[in-house]
């Protein structure tokens, strides 16, 4: 008996690893558990392997990026006093994200304040000499000149209020941009400051992006573009499933060095993925669709223990055996097989219960 299956047998059920037993590799080694009473075992789920015609596939590299991705940076200068967050956190639309100190703008903004009292106090001095000005006019107790002067003055202190007026308001505005707040539920990205770091107009602060709005862009070469993007997967690193997309986009340019597209994969919600996160995105070949003929068993068929890997049919005398296989790539919920198994045999979908059928036997 193969070393690396007596190590499996003595894991999975120790007394079946006796002399009585036997192994088959691809047709000439089968593990023969001859244990495991027929009417359990005819109580197994069991289904027929069935090859099936496979697209051949280009895959090409791609990155994951964010539909809403939001680069905060500073719009005043000033010590960061507050960073109640960290990259990684989630947060919400109008949640404070960070304060910078704002006792410099505060007090721009009271200077401003007094300086528009000022101009007020010199409007109204400049509205009372107006008046008494032109009730001397009416008199002719002043000359004309006299009077154009008390009204040109009057309209420079109008001016005066009203630019004081509007500097005051941006003061107060710019006490304002020192709370930090989220545009959108999101998670933190990146902190590009830590409190006590020094904030100035234009330094980024923090990256937020919407992990429900994401894709995934590759450049592919314009002519594997030719039979359209039906059927495109994406696999993520990491992953060992693919995602198909909720909806696929090619850009219309090409670009003229490379004479690739770009293509837009968006990924559905909840997809488990981060924004420079490394993806392929999977394109059938128009040319090769329906070539090749393939076996695939369920993921869930497959036991693993130590270094074999196998999955249990059903044999001619109807008790589970164990079959050992060499297994390719996973596509979906299947496992592609490379060889150990045919068409047509019957595959026990439960390995939990095909093992403990072949214990009882004992």
């Amino acid at each position: 008996m193969d070393l690396k299956c007596k190590q499996f047998l003595r894991m999975s059920f120790p007394c079946a690893a006796t002399a009585g037993q036997r192994i088959i590799v691809g047709g000439s080694l089968l593990l023969a558990a001859m244990l495991g009473a027929p009417a359990v075992a005819a109580e197994l789920p069991v289904r027929v392997v069935q090859a099936a015609p496979v697209a051949r596939t280009a895959s090409y590299d791609g990155q994951v990026e964010a539909l809403r991705q939001s680069v905060i940076a500073a719009q005043v200068p000033g010590a960061v006093l507050e960073l109640p967050v960290r990259a990684g956190d989630r947060v919400r639309a109008g949640q404070v994200l960070l304060r910078i100190d704002a006792r410099a703008a505060e007090q721009n903004a009271a200077a401003s304040s007094a300086q528009v009292a000022a101009a007020r106090a010199a409007l109204d001095v400049a509205v009372t000499e107006l008046a008494r000005k032109r009730q001397l006019a009416q008199k002719n107790y002043i000359s004309q000149g006299a009077l154009e002067q008390a009204e040109s003055q009057y309209r420079a202190a109008q001016a005066q209020v009203n630019a004081q007026s509007a500097q005051a308001g941006a003061a107060r505005a710019q006490t304002g941009f020192h709370v930090v707040k989220a545009p959108f539920d999101g998670v933190v990205a990146q902190l590009a400051v830590e409190r006590g770091d020094m904030a100035m107009p234009g330094r980024p602060l923090l990256t937020v992006y919407d992990p429900g709005a994401l894709r995934v862009t590759a450049h592919v070469p314009a002519s594997a573009l030719k039979g359209g993007t039906s059927g495109v997967q994406v696999w993520l690193s990491g992953g060992d499933a693919a995602v198909t997309p909720v909806r696929v986009q090619v850009l219309p340019t090409v670009d003229p060095q490379s004479l690739t597209q770009a293509v837009r994969a968006d990924l559905p919600v909840g997809t488990r993925a981060v924004p420079g996160q490394f993806a392929r995105l999977q394109l059938a070949t128009s040319a090769d669709v329906g070539q090749g003929q393939r076996l695939f068993v369920p993921v869930t068929a497959v036991v693993r223990r130590a270094e074999v890997t196998a999955v249990y049919v059903m044999g001619e005398d109807k008790r589970p055996q164990l079959r050992q296989l060499r297994l390719g790539p996973v596509q979906g919920d299947q496992v592609e097989v490379l060889s150990g198994l045919d068409a047509g045999e019957q595959l026990i979908t439960d390995p939990q219960a095909a093992t403990r059928a072949v214990a009882g036997g004992h």
